[in-house]
């Protein structure tokens, strides 16, 4: 079967494995750890939709819970994560996994505290097992490595394991599919491997490894501080200002909230249409926080009223310097 935070420690390390230098003449490779932090990338929350049909068999040593995870991607250019779900419930006696991941979804479909049958024996017996749609997109592929790295570290952090990366002796807790069919055998599918270099080549002027993404993996870990359901916030420090700004000629690749992205529970999205965005389109700043990852956002305004609805937004999409139209 082929088949949301993060410090910038984690990408200084992507940027020092993956050795990235520039690429089509004048383009510079950015890692997808270093995209993904840069631009405040969070994951989806976890949607139970387990399915009574799979069987419950337990795993190995009759511990009642697995030790460690398997990555997949499904190698199916064409597929949609609500496709793949519906074949595997129809093809499950030959194969299934206990999850799926996309760039917007992580939807769980097999009990994990019972075993999958996604990489053969003796990988069934003892890990969680969860495959990647394969997606089309810069944004998509980071959200969906943001996402993959979160149910990871999820998993891990729900059965009391810890983070091994077992690439290197077969022994670990964070497993590739090629990592199982090197060590454990009774396989010989080499998945996320070729799908992540194809990705990060194309998309962001490198090969993603499975070295990387188990960085990513670390750290989300890290953030989750214990508990699988508790989602770390960033600290913020904020100061107050009086500025104006324009909209940047980027700005739709980023999203308006109420309050600073990750920074509290429940903060809430704003579209740019809701607010009549256009590129160059004056802003009134009146406050900026800066996070403890390095990134700076702004709380904007769209009228020098001070009573109109206020929005935070990341300095990305923003032309601070707006001596031109003076």
């Amino acid at each position: 079967m082929k088949k949301r935070n993060l410090i910038k420690a984690v990408c200084a390390l992507s940027f020092a494995t993956a050795g990235l230098f520039s690429f089509g003449g004048s383009a510079h490779a950015e890692s997808v750890n270093t995209y993904i932090a840069n631009n405040d990338i969070g994951h989806a929350s976890v949607t139970s939709s387990v399915w009574g049909g799979f069987p419950k068999n337990g795993y190995r040593h009759g511990t009642g819970k697995p030790e460690g995870v398997v990555v997949h991607e499904t190698a199916n250019p064409s597929s949609t994560i609500y496709n793949e779900i519906a074949y595997m419930k129809r093809n499950y006696q030959s194969a299934f996994v206990h999850t799926f991941v996309d760039a917007s979804r992580i939807i769980n479909i097999a009990n994990t505290n019972y075993l999958a049958w996604g990489a053969g024996y003796p990988a069934n017996a003892r890990f969680v097992q969860f495959e990647q749609v394969r997606v089309h997109s810069k944004s998509a592929f980071a959200h969906e490595i943001a996402n993959a790295a979160y149910y990871t570290a999820y998993i891990l952090d729900k059965y009391g394991l810890k983070p091994n990366d077992a690439a290197y002796d077969g022994k670990g807790t964070v497993w590739s599919h090629k990592g199982v069919s090197k060590y454990l055998g009774g396989t010989d599918h080499t998945d996320p491997t070729a799908y992540y270099a194809s990705m990060g080549k194309k998309y962001f002027g490198a090969g993603y490894t499975f070295a990387q993404f188990y960085q990513l993996v670390k750290t989300t870990y890290n953030n989750l501080s214990g508990s699988h359901e508790k989602k770390a916030f960033d600290k913020v420090s904020y100061k107050s200002a009086d500025e104006e700004a324009l909209l940047g000629d980027k700005y739709k690749s980023y999203r308006l909230y109420n309050h600073v992205k990750n920074s509290r529970a429940n903060v809430k999205k704003y579209s740019w249409s809701s607010v009549g965005a256009t590129v160059g389109k004056k802003v009134y700043i009146d406050d900026i926080g800066k996070k403890s990852s390095g990134s700076t956002w702004y709380r904007i305004r769209f009228a020098s009223d001070q009573g109109v609805q206020k929005y935070w937004v990341y300095s990305k999409a923003l032309n601070l310097d707006t001596s031109a139209d003076e």
